[in-house]
């Protein structure tokens, strides 16, 4: 497994806070969280439900800007970074891969895939090359033109997960990916993601609240009160 002294550091983030609302509506979902991780590093945020992780996972993506801290991916500032440029990185550099599978109902597994190829205007020879590995790497060469409601939910979460990766991303960031699977299949998919991680040596921050899952990460933080402790050091 791969620790943050083996590779070189792809995100860092510091002394994270973000509240909603004023006043005495105030929520403090987050206060001075800090973490790294590193190239091939599989990191599971841990939490129960309203903890803040989909809020930290959020600010790590570019999705949401801290109220204070700071954003690190590679030697690029995110939180410096005006919004269009924060896009270009969330296109260019960050795969993402949702909950609730995040598929277009009227597009095949493979235009799914495909898709973060066209905003980035891949020629569409490469396209085709890109998305047949990647569906090939999640064990689903021979579903590209079914839609997602011909694919059972792990099969979706799957080619959410080539779709992640198709463009080849330094971050991978994951809210709850095994949520609405069954125990059996989210095993499965996360071993997945374990295996693809470290066979390409991107950066992953995954989260969940189930604790069967820890065994897959190379290391585990824990949100708790909004802030993050470091409960393995792998």
């Amino acid at each position: 497994m791969t620790t943050t002294t083996e590779a070189r550091t792809v995100l860092r983030a510091q002394d994270l806070t973000r509240v909603f609302g004023t006043g005495a509506g105030e929520v403090h979902a987050l206060t001075s969280a800090s973490l790294e991780v590193a190239a091939g590093e599989l990191l599971v945020v841990r939490g129960p439900s309203g903890s803040g992780k989909t809020t930290l996972l959020n600010l790590l993506g570019g999705l949401d800007r801290p109220t204070s801290g700071s954003v690190w991916l590679g030697d690029s500032e995110l939180t410096a970074l005006g919004e269009k440029a924060v896009l270009t990185a969330r296109r260019e550099r960050i795969g993402y891969v949702f909950q609730s599978f995040g598929l277009v109902p009227v597009l095949s597994a493979a235009e799914n895939v495909e898709v973060p190829l066209r905003l980035r205007r891949t020629a569409p020879a490469e396209r085709a090359e890109r998305v047949a590995a990647a569906l090939d790497a999640v064990g689903l060469a021979g579903h590209a033109k079914q839609r997602p409601y011909e694919l059972s939910g792990g099969q979706q979460q799957r080619v959410g997960i080539a779709r992640a990766l198709v463009a080849d991303p330094e971050l991978l960031l994951a809210d709850e990916p095994t949520g609405q699977l069954d125990s059996g299949t989210a095993a499965v998919v996360m071993d997945l993601l374990a295996r693809v991680v470290h066979e390409r040596g991107v950066a992953a921050v995954v989260s969940t609240h189930d604790p069967e899952l820890m065994a897959r990460a190379d290391r585990v933080v824990e949100l708790h009160d909004g802030r993050v402790i470091d409960r393995d050091n792998g």
